[in-house]
C-alpha cells in the first residue's frame, strides 16, 4: 500500500538528514491519502484525504521547505502524541549548533510518522527497508540538491 514501511531506521534517517525533503513529504502524502498525478510529480488530494488537509491544500503541501504547511503538520498531532520523538526513539532533539528550520521541520514529520503509526495501528519495527542513502547537506540549512528553500 505504501511506497516505504515506516521503521525506526528510516526515521533515524530523516532526523540525521539522510534522505531529501522531497521523499519525506512522499511518506506523509501517501499517509494523507494524496495520489500522484499520472506521468507528473504532482500530487493532489483524493477523496481519502482527511478534510483537515484537503479543505487548505488541494495539492499536496511541501511540509519541509512551506512554513504554513509544517505548522499545520505540528497542529494536526494531538497533545498526548506530542512526544513521540522522545518516547519511540529516545531523540532528545538537536544541540543548539544544529538548528535550522529544515533540521526542526524534519523533526515535527518525524514526529508525525510516528503519530500516524500511533492512531492506525501500526507497529514500527526496528529495522526495514531504506532508500540509498545520503550525505548529510554540508550546509544543513540549505539541504541536498534539489531540497526547495525554506520560507
Amino acid at each position: 500500500m505504501f511506497s516505504w514501511e515506516i521503521s525506526k531506521q528510516l526515521l533515524f534517517s530523516i532526523l540525521e538528514d539522510k534522505v531529501s525533503d522531497r521523499f519525506v513529504c512522499e511518506l506523509i502524502w501517501e499517509r494523507l491519502f494524496y495520489k500522484k498525478e499520472n506521468d507528473t510529480d504532482h500530487w493532489y488530494a483524493s477523496y481519502k484525504t482527511p478534510v483537515y488537509w484537503s479543505s487548505l491544500f488541494r495539492q499536496a503541501p511541501l511540509v519541509i521547505s512551506e512554513r504554513k504547511a509544517s505548522v499545520y503538520l505540528t497542529r494536526s498531532i494531538d497533545k498526548i502524541n506530542k512526544q513521540g520523538l522522545k518516547d519511540v526513539l529516545g531523540f532528545s532533539g538537536y544541540k543548539i549548533s544544529e538548528l535550522y528550520p529544515r533540521r526542526t521541520r524534519r523533526a515535527t514529520a518525524v514526529n508525525w510518522l510516528i503519530y500516524w503509526a500511533r492512531s492506525s495501528g501500526y507497529v514500527i519495527s526496528e529495522f526495514g527497508e531504506s532508500p540509498a542513502l545520503l550525505e548529510p547537506p554540508l550546509h544543513p540549512a540549505v539541504g541536498h540538491p534539489n531540497d526547495l528553500p525554506i520560507n
